[in-house]
């Protein structure tokens, strides 16, 4: 199953209620963007590729840029709407890959967060894409990149995550590693009228490792202002 398969039909139905409360999340990236110092200086564009529901999307539009939020659910998109409500984000559902189509706007913060970046096809589309969205920020524009280092590869029962549980659902995620993938399988059990229902759905994952994403951007000539591993996701700031 393609990643964009795996949300339509499957995580995109329990995704906000695994990321946990909305107004705690995004509180807590509005706080990162402002201890990083990283407010509208020139353009005000900012760019979020693969924005969900808007975790990092509002706080952006809170502190005065103008988002352009992509993302390919159109489920997340709609709760993404929601959210918004009158602050100044654009909601495009389309493939995050095509990010050079914003060249000519030139966006002063490109932002790829909570893994989305492991949603590639391969380790020569992430190096495409830190090349074009390289391209496309304005001088001392900034690239924002959170993912999960999949360096150490888990085995027997450590592969078995569980994620979230409460009175109507069991979340447990599921890795299976190859040497440049990782087949993740997230099993839900979901309470119904009739009982529990188990639900199943796997998808591929590049394997990603914090130190190839690193030597990436400094071949594009990208400076790194930040590179820390936060809630269990590595965290990178880049300055052109």
């Amino acid at each position: 199953m393609t990643v964009k398969e795996h949300y339509d039909k499957h995580l995109g139905n329990f995704y906000s209620w695994m990321m946990g409360d909305f107004e705690t999340k995004q509180n807590e990236f509005q706080n990162f963007l402002q201890e990083n110092a990283i407010n509208p200086s020139s353009t005000k564009i900012a760019i979020d590729l693969g924005a969900g529901h808007g975790i990092q999307s509002i706080p952006l539009a809170k502190l005065g840029f103008n988002v352009i939020a992509v993302d390919f659910n159109d489920q997340l998109l709609a709760e993404l709407k929601i959210n918004a409500k009158d602050l100044k984000i654009e909601i495009l559902n389309d493939d995050i890959k095509k990010v050079k189509q914003f060249a000519k706007i030139e966006p002063e913060l490109v932002i790829c967060c909570g893994d989305t970046l492991s949603h590639l096809d391969s380790k020569n589309d992430i190096k495409e894409f830190i090349k074009d969205i390289s391209t496309i920020l304005t001088k001392n524009g900034k690239m924002v990149l959170s993912f999960r280092d999949y360096s150490n590869e888990l085995s027997g029962n450590d592969r078995f995550i569980p994620v979230k549980s409460d009175e109507t659902k069991i979340l447990t995620c599921i890795l299976d590693y190859d040497k440049e993938t990782v087949i993740v399988t997230d099993l839900l059990y979901e309470k119904e009228e009739t009982g529990w229902t188990q639900k199943v759905s796997s998808y591929q994952k590049v394997r990603i490792l914090t130190s190839e994403i690193v030597e990436l951007l400094e071949t594009e000539g990208m400076r790194i202002q930040f590179n820390q591993v936060t809630n269990r996701l590595t965290t990178i700031i880049a300055t052109r």
